[in-house]
């Protein structure tokens, strides 16, 4: 699964991190020099969630923050007992 949100369609970005020495101005200094720039990506917050979609459950890449809205159908928690337990359990 690549690493995109399934809803909002985030992705990862790129940007830059910027090396810097000296000391600031304002600090008493004679200003910040960039000794190197490095490309990197930002990527988003994904979350494994387990949807409910046309009736079927299907696992998906989910944004925490688009999680956090409550808007992801999500499946229910499976309650499966295996047959020999649920026959002995005592019906009382």
């Amino acid at each position: 699964m690549s690493r995109v949100c399934y809803f909002t369609g985030k992705r990862p970005r790129s940007g830059r991190r910027i090396a810097r020495r000296g000391i600031a101005k304002r600090s008493g200094g004679i200003g910040l020099k960039t000794t190197g720039i490095t490309i990197r990506r930002f990527h988003p917050n994904l979350q494994t969630v387990k949807i409910i979609e046309n009736g079927t459950v299907k696992t998906v890449k989910v944004s925490a923050r688009y999680l956090k809205t409550g808007k992801v159908p999500k499946a229910p928690k499976r309650n499966w007992k295996k047959p020999q337990e649920a026959a002995a359990a005592p019906s009382s």
